[in-house]
């Protein structure tokens, strides 16, 4: 019998070193001003931060930048970057880090365009109208979130965790470079490892 199925997963991907110069012309396509979603400053630590912004900083791309987002993110920290992306007219999300940061990106895009708490969102009880296009760039191979439109978000005051999806979540870019790895522990390898081999 003849194998039939649809494989749809329309990422672009650039996969290896020295992609970089790239993310200008991909951003390009997008828009102009740019959310710069990152966590608690391990981007920084390895020196990415400063790749990207060597490529951003002398193009016409206005860059805005939210960090701190945690491990588990929070829709408290969505529901404020959402705000600045309302309030400074962002067109593209540029998500630099592990899955947590793509997670947080995915639902930051979507509560752009809703005006409530964005774990309405998560939890179903308002439909996704919308999401704002998202590029990743990738430091923790895991769950797969920078080429699908699922992610999981908490809720620290009802003590929830949730997974959601959307496949006009998906990021539209991804760069996978093993490089950006290189920076995690041991541990935390191995965690993303089974994390793979778990879904």
């Amino acid at each position: 019998m003849e194998a039939r199925f649809v494989y749809d997963i329309p990422t672009k991907v650039y996969f290896g070193q020295d992609h970089l110069e790239n993310l200008v012309p991909e951003i390009n396509r997008f828009g102009k001003r740019v959310l710069l979603v990152y966590g608690k400053g391990s981007v920084k630590r390895s020196g990415l931060y400063d790749k990207v912004m060597a490529q951003l900083n002398p193009s016409d791309i206005e860059v805005f930048e939210y960090s701190g987002i945690d491990p588990n993110p929070r829709h408290t920290s969505v529901n404020e970057a959402a705000e600045l992306c309302r309030k400074e007219n962002i067109e593209v999300i540029l998500a630099v880090g592990g899955g947590s940061t793509i997670d947080a990106a995915k639902i930051i895009g979507t509560a752009t365009f809703y005006e409530g708490d964005s774990w309405d969102i998560v939890t179903r009880k308002v439909p996704p109208t919308n999401t704002l296009p998202i590029i990743s760039i990738l430091t923790l191979s895991a769950t797969g979130s920078e080429m699908n439109g699922g992610g999981v978000i908490s809720n620290m005051d009802t003590k929830e965790k949730i997974g959601f999806g959307y496949p006009g979540q998906r990021p539209k870019v991804s760069f996978l470079d093993p490089t950006n790895t290189y920076s995690v522990s041991k541990f935390q390898t191995a965690s993303g490892t089974a994390d793979i081999l778990s879904h």
